[in-house]
């Protein structure tokens, strides 16, 4: 069969070859530009610039792929970070940051002393019904529950004398408040230090929780020295009934903070609930609105947590009200169970919180020091 031959081709003797005219030898496998379906945008690398990227078609994309990668990227070598650090977070370690203040002290101390005093009910409840054992063993057992009653008596006073100056806290911030605050004359211009309004009157116009942390707390030391010897028993009983009262009425202020700042909590957890939804509804997805998903994600994440400690802090706060409520109005139905019972869970949950709290601090020192 005759073959054409085209100028510039290479002659060449076999059929196959003639119908096959192009050389693939220099210049490589080559698109037909008059082709339906042009080529293909070839995904650009991490490791290359974004301007290497705005020549070609498919610039929005690309850059999009790129901004995903990068954040993966970012996130996994955070996540890194936080597990190696999460890893090093060792619980002895919190326990001796917590320790070291006069507040874990106080938080291990109140769960060591109702412990005790649980088990102490526990056993007379159980004791009760028991049949009579031999005078050896009763008196072995007798000697232990009065070691066990003079350690829990021990155990409250240390944790009322751990708890003493606590009223330097609230009594400072109405100094601050006092010194901060500046006096102006009746054309506006600041008058002279001198003329600063009296202390007095800064103590009257503080905010009734901080005046009740006050109060309560230098009620709490009359108690407590009055307990040492220091004072009377009269008037120490007078100023622990009187800090029972203010202990009861900060109980409930706390309990409408509580309140309030959980229904903003909930309502803002709504709002970002609300956002996402309408976000997947849209179609969007996390390559599409990288972002902005991740963003809402993480603010509810954080919500929750914030909702949850509230939470804890709520039931806790019951807790004590249960508890001070037998001491103000002087209840007397299972008193002994009841004010075991809620201080062990007081105690619990306080120490939970605190113990979480010191954990992030000890946390983030390690992310920092990574």
């Amino acid at each position: 069969m005759a073959t054409i031959t085209f100028p510039g081709q290479p002659s060449s003797s076999s059929p196959h070859d003639a119908l096959y005219p192009l050389s693939f030898e220099n210049t490589g496998f080559q698109m037909n530009p008059e082709s339906a379906h042009p080529p293909r945008t070839p995904r650009t690398s991490v490791t290359f610039s974004s301007q290497a990227s705005t020549g070609h078609d498919g610039t929005e994309e690309t850059s999009t792929e790129l901004e995903v990668e990068l954040e993966e990227e970012e996130e996994e070598e955070d996540s890194q970070e936080k597990s190696a650090a999460k890893n090093q977070v060792h619980p002895q370690e919190v326990w001796r940051g917590l320790l070291e203040t006069s507040t874990g002290r106080d938080k291990a101390f109140k769960i060591i002393q109702y412990s005790m005093k649980v088990y102490l009910l526990f056993h007379h409840a159980v004791s009760r019904r028991m049949p009579v054992q031999g005078a050896g063993k009763g008196a072995l057992e007798r000697s232990l529950l009065r070691r066990l009653e003079s350690t829990v008596s021990g155990l409250s006073m240390t944790r009322k004398c751990l708890i003493m100056f606590n009223w330097l806290t609230p009594l400072t911030s109405i100094l601050a408040e006092h010194h901060a605050s500046p006096v102006y004359k009746a054309g506006g211009a600041k008058a002279a230090p001198s003329s600063r309004k009296p202390l007095l009157h800064t103590f009257l116009h503080a905010p009734p929780p901080v005046l009740l942390e006050l109060v309560q707390a230098i009620a709490d030391d009359v108690s407590t020295c009055s307990k040492l010897g220091l004072f009377g028993r009269r008037t120490g009983e007078r100023a622990g009934r009187f800090a029972d009262w203010c202990w009861f009425a900060s109980t409930l202020v706390d309990l409408v903070e509580n309140s309030v700042e959980l229904g903003m909590i909930s309502n803002s957890q709504r709002t970002v609930e609300s956002r996402l939804y309408t976000e997947s509804m849209a179609g969007a997805t996390a390559k599409s609105t990288p972002r902005r998903t991740k963003v809402d994600d993480r603010e509810l994440k954080l919500l929750q947590k914030q909702a949850y400690w509230l939470q804890v802090q709520r039931t806790k706060l019951i807790m004590d009200l249960i508890f001070v409520s037998y001491d103000v109005f002087r209840w007397q139905r299972g008193r002994e169970a009841t004010k075991a019972l809620t201080g062990l869970a007081s105690a619990l949950l306080s120490s939970s919180k605190l113990y979480n709290r010191h954990r992030n601090s000890l946390f983030k020192t390690k992310v920092l020091s990574f």
